[in-house]
């Protein structure tokens, strides 16, 4: 199999194509309006039952599962700058299509192709960033993607509300909008970057990522990982409005999220650089669980926060890291779709998994045992992640030496 891989830059500098795409993801985030708000939309703009528009919300999420596996497969075979603007220019055209469909089919079809389209560009991204940077550099630039999306979505979700207010239709226009500048953006400042590959030495994604062991459970403490994340986003507010607190309050509390986020990510981003993957990685998705394993012994709005400040310190850590641990495990001509695989079956699966598991413990067993056993399911991921760290070693060297190669 030949493999011919771009130049990358190796100085300090980030490249002008990775801050094009900092800026992309920025943009794409500030006019992210309508997910948050579908459901609202649904109920009160289309008069769907509560049930009903919650079905249409769940069509968004079985697309954007899909839509990581098609974006990773697509980055690797038609390109990655091709994928990204498939991405923006078809969730811009997907957006004004639910936000004028009048018929439940329409609906329907809509609102899986706001999903399939909605993150079609993330594989594509990671490995453009990825193909771009040496490996030691990989862990920073992630950081920032990450800032720069949080960054982008604090602001969307407190202007969404003003723009609610004066019509569900301005959101849907706005936020595709956001997504054609974004694709003018990829399409003016980032060049293609996808490595050169033989025809006849093409190999199919499956076969290899099916027997790479590693990767499979890489994938599977990830999953364990989405589990106790998404409780944040489903088991959280049932418990704090169990214990007599205002649906306001889990307003204010999960905003620390992206408060903390967006204060802390730009100070430590370059101190985590030096820091061993594998072990930040582990340490970081125990501080989750522990930080969701506080929810076992507050009752208060500020105990509920303490808890919220505990795990967003573990998941900028996690964050920063993680694409880079699944870049270094990914074959070179499999880039694309390896990323795009790690994002569809951790966070896919993990977001399906995770509220289903949470709420119906919490309905069943009580918060403390819901609470206490992500604090246990952190520690389990701590100590499977430490065990895989040697392998993980081993495969960023190889891939290390692979990419210095070619």
């Amino acid at each position: 199999m030949t493999v011919v891989t771009p130049v990358r830059e190796s100085s300090s500098r980030l490249p002008r194509a990775f801050w094009a795409l900092w800026v992309c993801q920025l943009v794409n985030r500030l006019g992210s309006f309508v997910q948050p708000f579908l459901v609202l939309y649904l109920t009160q703009g289309r008069g769907l039952s509560a049930g009903t528009a919650g079905a249409v919300a769940a069509a968004v999420g079985a697309g954007s599962v899909v839509s990581q596996l098609v974006g990773g497969w697509l980055s690797d075979r038609v390109g990655r700058r091709r994928t990204m603007l498939v991405g923006f220019f078809g969730t811009a055209a997907a957006l004004i299509l639910l936000g004028s469909a009048r018929s439940m089919e329409l609906i329907w079809v809509a609102a899986f192709t706001v999903g399939l389209m909605g993150d079609l560009f993330r594989p594509a991204v990671q490995a453009t960033v990825a193909d771009l940077l040496q490996p030691g550099e990989r862990v920073r630039a992630y950081g920032l993607l990450f800032w720069a999306i949080n960054l982008g979505f604090s602001v969307s979700t407190v202007s969404a509300g003003v723009l609610a207010n004066i019509g569900f239709g301005l959101l849907f226009w706005i936020n595709a909008g956001t997504s054609v500048v974004a694709a003018l953006v990829i399409w003016s400042m980032v060049p293609e970057t996808r490595p050169v590959v033989e025809q006849a030495s093409r190999r199919p994604l499956l076969p290899v990522a099916l027997r790479d062991t590693t990767f499979l459970l890489m994938i599977l403490l990830q999953i364990g990982y989405a589990t106790i994340y998404f409780q944040g986003y489903s088991t959280l507010p049932l418990a704090m409005s169990g214990d007599g607190l205002p649906n306001s309050t889990y307003g204010l509390v999960i905003a620390l999220n992206g408060l903390v986020i967006v204060v802390v990510q730009p100070f430590v981003s370059r101190y985590l650089t030096k820091l061993d993957r594998p072990k930040l990685l582990a340490t970081s998705m125990l501080i989750v669980g522990l930080g969701f394993g506080v929810g076992a012994v507050v009752s208060t709005w500020w105990g509920y926060a303490l808890s919220v400040v505990v795990w967003t310190v573990g998941e900028i850590g996690f964050a920063a890291v993680i694409g880079a641990v699944f870049a270094d495990l990914a074959p070179v001509d499999l880039r694309g779709g390896y990323l795009g695989l790690a994002g569809s079956m951790s966070f896919g699966l993990g977001s399906v998994i995770g509220p289903i598991v949470g709420t119906n413990s919490l309905e069943h067993l009580g918060a403390t045992t819901t609470w206490l056993a992500c604090g246990v399911l952190g520690v389990v991921l701590f100590a499977g992640q430490l065990a895989l760290a040697p392998a993980l070693h081993a495969r960023a060297a190889g891939t290390a030496s692979a990419e210095a190669a070619t």
